[in-house]
């Protein structure tokens, strides 16, 4: 199985420092539908994992977090792609639970649910959390300079950014993997 794991916001759509809180504030970075189904035509299981503490916050609940999910996958299987899978942590940072990235609870989710390993999967994120939680799984960390990417860059050390690939966008990452495997 051919395996990448994005990161939501800030990767596949605009973040916010006020958090996304319904559909209609979900919106798409440009590109970032187009990656996925790329990288979904061209045989990757594509499996999003995303912190969603604005549910533990009361700023939306499960169902609006459903609704913007439902939305982000019919506007890839409208172009011919396929997300297999969205992984969410609910809880708020001071609930010192184990999905909330950097912990491992939403990669062992993945892992169970497809019966595979994330070992050397690329996973796609914006912030050092991300990072680190790819770190941590044994995945080839991938930071994009959309979202909170650029800020990222400038707040970690060198050590940090060891082994990081970074790319402008996902549409930028889905290209050079895309071309990478055509002349491999």
């Amino acid at each position: 199985m051919k395996l990448i794991i994005l990161d939501r916001d800030g990767v596949i759509n605009e973040d916010s420092d006020d958090y996304i809180k319904s559909v209609d504030e979900w919106i798409p970075i440009p590109g970032s539908i187009e990656a996925i189904a790329a990288l979904s035509a061209a045989g990757y299981t594509i499996v999003v994992a995303t912190n969603q503490s604005g549910i533990a916050r009361k700023y939306f609940d499960e169902h609006e977090l459903a609704a913007m999910h439902q939305k982000m996958s019919l506007l890839v299987e409208e172009i011919g792609g396929h997300i297999s899978g969205v992984f969410f942590c609910p809880h708020g940072p001071e609930e010192g639970c184990e999905c909330r990235k950097p912990e491992l609870g939403l990669i062992k989710q993945i892992e169970t649910e497809f019966g595979t390993s994330v070992e050397g999967a690329p996973f796609v994120g914006d912030t050092s959390k991300d990072i680190l939680v790819a770190k941590l799984a044994g995945c080839c960390p991938i930071l994009v300079k959309t979202g909170k990417g650029v800020a990222t860059l400038a707040e970690i050390s060198a050590a940090e950014l060891a082994g990081v690939e970074i790319f402008d966008s996902l549409k930028d990452f889905a290209e050079n993997l895309l071309k990478k495997e055509i002349f491999s």
